[in-house]
């Protein structure tokens, strides 16, 4: 009598066609291609959704306010833990792949992405059974949010692509990531998740450097090492500027 043999789990593998990306004065940004495989022992259709995030960088807003006939702007609000590029595509809409609860815990999505506020955040004690987190913002959080994604999108930093995998072949597939000229220095993470019956059931990560080259490194790396020593040099080389500006205009 044949013994049936367990099916082996459904897997993902992926590769990035470059994962070092030199930025130089003349840098326009980049497209980046991710090729990946589906080994899925199953007949079930599978979802492959990319998620792409670079550094983290705080978000400085503020907003317009109208103070005795003056527009003014408002005490900032600085968001945390946000990255600073983010890219989602997806065979199709996440909205279609998986469930709200899934696509939040795995940040999968704009509007899922976990950013906050901690400077206007406060920890209480209610009823006496556990400590909550109070927003300061009160319900006007969710229109300082939207306003942080705003900005974002439209610096071409945050995007969503649903149609932005697709499969070239049975199990193959393929994304493209577009960088744009304000894409952020360091490292940045692709998460690459198998998606069946709205379940993530595999996943890659893979790893991208943007990183400054030639002068522009050399300038960069003076300024996060020695950044008074920078500052002083930027000062003495704005005076000298100005010094043989004030004589060519003399003589002229």
């Amino acid at each position: 009598m044949a013994v049936p043999m367990d099916e082996p789990p459904a897997a993902v593998s992926a590769a990035l066609t470059e994962t070092n990306i030199k930025v130089t004065s003349s840098f326009r940004g980049a497209r980046i291609v991710l090729y990946g495989a589906v080994f899925n022992p199953d007949t079930r259709p599978a979802d492959v959704v990319v998620l792409v995030r670079g550094p983290e960088q705080p978000i400085r807003i503020a907003r317009k306010t109208r103070v005795a006939g003056l527009w003014v702007n408002s005490r900032p609000v600085v968001f945390e833990g946000a990255p600073g590029f983010y890219r989602a595509a997806s065979t199709r809409p996440l909205r279609d792949i998986a469930t709200f609860g899934v696509l939040r815990r795995l940040g999968a999505g704009v509007d899922h992405l976990p950013i906050n506020a901690p400077e206007e955040e406060r920890i209480e004690t209610r009823y006496g059974v556990r400590d909550v987190v109070v927003s300061r913002l009160g319900a006007d959080y969710g229109q300082w949010r939207q306003a942080v994604m705003r900005l974002k999108e439209k610096s071409r930093l945050y995007a969503e692509d649903d149609r932005g995998v697709q499969f070239v072949d049975r199990g193959l597939f393929r994304a493209e990531i577009d960088l744009p000229t304000a894409a952020p220095i360091g490292e940045y993470r692709a998460d690459i998740i198998l998606f069946e019956d709205g379940r993530p059931v595999a996943s890659r990560s893979r790893t991208l450097t943007v990183q400054k080259a030639g002068v522009e490194r050399a300038l960069y790396v003076f300024a996060r090492e020695r950044p008074w020593l920078y500052g002083l040099a930027s000062v003495a080389i704005a005076l000298l500027a100005g010094w043989a500006a004030s004589v060519v205009f003399r003589r002229t």
